[in-house]
């Protein structure tokens, strides 16, 4: 901790002092062992320079206390040193206590894949305190899913049983195609979800039954077509619903989508503020959110516009299309 208040530092190209504020104001939450845990030194000699505490996690929820935490002692900036899932805990620890109002995001990508990061132009760990800074920060929607946030994306079905079953090993070995290379093995042995999907905007409803793999609902990250970011400020989700097909048809459509711009047979492409999913059959479904699994036999999930401060880097922009 900072014990003498204010100081100056250089800013990252060296040409004119800037204030680092006093300490207290702003802190880290850093997961120690996100993305293999090489980061420890890095993040801790950058959060000395930049003027911020530092507070780690030890284990599942801490970040979201830790958020709380930071949110009862005043802060208004805390970076998160972490993956996508220890973003998830400190958003879900800030809307807990209604303080999202109140204190600015900044990532700082030490995690596997750093979807969100990659998604708001944050390229690496001086970055993420350079941004949170000095950069500029943009209001962003946030996704609740039953009662619970999530800022990257919620899927059900195919692409959540992949997330439970890609272990951390593999990640660490294989980065985010781990999740690709688990889900071509999961597929030969899933058995699709029989759904009723409404999805909800501007007053009109549009309502899908049938069978799926999958239902991808992008807040910031999107799915259908090339991929990458959605618009994150519209209010509006970016949802995908992959229909049952041949194990062999789904990674030529998913290519098809993602490389090539095409639509195609078996995937729907929706946009909404709301979204209802609701299993047809006895079973639960298992749902990950921004990479935490949970089930439910029917969840409503709705937009927050606007609702999020976050600090987003130079090629971040609000509507990609």
């Amino acid at each position: 901790m900072n014990e003498n208040g204010p100081r100056t530092a250089r800013t990252r190209d060296g040409d004119s002092p800037r204030l680092v504020g006093a300490s207290g104001h702003r802190r880290v939450v850093m997961n120690p062992t996100s993305g293999g845990g090489k980061h420890r030194d890095a993040v801790r000699a950058l959060s000395d320079e930049y003027g911020y505490d530092v507070v780690e996690t030890a284990g599942p929820g801490d970040a979201a206390a830790l958020a709380r935490e930071a949110a009862d002692d005043d802060v208004r900036r805390l970076a998160v040193a972490g993956g996508d899932g220890t973003l998830h805990e400190v958003v879900t620890g800030l809307f807990e206590v209604d303080a999202l109002g109140d204190v600015t995001v900044g990532v700082v990508p030490v995690g596997t894949a750093n979807i969100f990061a990659r998604n708001v132009g944050v390229e690496d760990v001086e970055a993420g305190f350079n941004l949170l800074e000095n950069g500029e920060k943009r209001r962003i929607d946030l996704g609740v899913a039953g009662e619970e946030p999530f800022v990257v994306s919620a899927v059900a079905g195919l692409t959540a049983e992949t997330s439970v079953a890609t272990s951390a090993a593999l990640k660490e070995r294989l980065g985010s195609l781990a999740f690709l290379y688990t889900g071509i093995k999961k597929t030969v042995e899933f058995e699709s979800l029989q759904l009723e999907v409404e999805a909800a905007s501007e007053g009109e409803e549009v309502t899908w039954t049938g069978e799926a793999l999958c239902v991808l609902v992008g807040n910031v990250r999107q799915f259908a077509k090339e991929g990458g970011q959605a618009n994150a400020e519209d209010g509006l989700f970016d949802v995908v619903i992959v229909e049952e097909m041949p194990p062999q048809n789904v990674l030529a459509e998913a290519a098809a989508h993602r490389v090539f711009g095409k639509g195609t047979e078996h995937v729907v492409h929706l946009q909404a503020s709301q979204l209802t999913v609701e299993g047809l059959s006895s079973e639960r479904i298992a749902y990950s959110l921004d990479g935490e699994v949970s089930e439910h036999e029917r969840l409503v999930l709705h937009s927050k516009p606007r609702t999020l401060s976050v600090a987003v880097g130079p090629t971040y922009e609000a509507n990609p299309s």
